[in-house]
């Protein structure tokens, strides 16, 4: 759900709208199972990946010089590189001390202009487009404000407090890595 620049945390209560609805039930099935053996919930952010998703669909505009922000540009966005995510459900699988909600992302949110402008310097592109709230919501609806104007800024402090590692902690490294492996 819509969190504003709130930091939200493992044991944060939960948020509203379709998608946190979505997560609170899928949680909740997995409730029997919990008595019996250790559950991990891995909740992830956006992931990004080298080999397509999210990242390939929004590199167009970028690399003609079209990116730009969405809506305000002020929601936060949490993300995680794909190679860091398989690494993350490994160290659930092998770390007994992990169990419960963990936040699959990486340590630094970042909020979409700092998004836009990070993809735009590492592509050496400028950032100056927008696209504006309304014209997100005409396009996709209901699913316009649930996956790309509202803001979460999830921390994954579960993680940090038992020791993972992230290869790609921030984004610049990380989408300066990723882009070097897109030939």
């Amino acid at each position: 759900g819509n969190r504003g620049d709130e930091l939200v945390h493992e044991d944060s209560p939960p948020g509203e709208g379709f998608l946190a609805e979505v997560c609170r039930e899928w949680e909740a099935a997995v409730g029997p199972i919990e008595k019996k053996m250790r559950v991990v919930k891995i909740r992830t952010g956006m992931v990004l990946s080298s080999r397509g998703g999210a990242l390939a669909r929004m590199l167009p505009p970028f690399k003609l010089g079209l990116g730009g922000k969405l809506g305000s540009g002020q929601q936060y966005m949490s993300w995680v590189t794909l190679d860091d995510l398989v690494q993350i459900i490994e160290f659930a699988l092998n770390n007994r001390a992990v169990s419960g909600p963990v936040n699959a992302v990486a340590p630094h949110a970042v909020t979409n202009t700092q998004f836009t402008r990070t993809v735009g310097k590492v592509l050496r592109r400028p950032t100056i487009f927008f696209v504006p709230a309304f014209v997100l919501k005409l396009i996709l609806g209901e699913m316009a404000e649930e996956m790309l104007l509202s803001s979460l800024r999830a921390h994954p402090s579960q993680l940090e407090k038992h020791g993972f590692a992230f290869t790609h902690p921030d984004l610049t490294t990380a989408l300066t890595d990723l882009l070097s492996r897109r030939n």
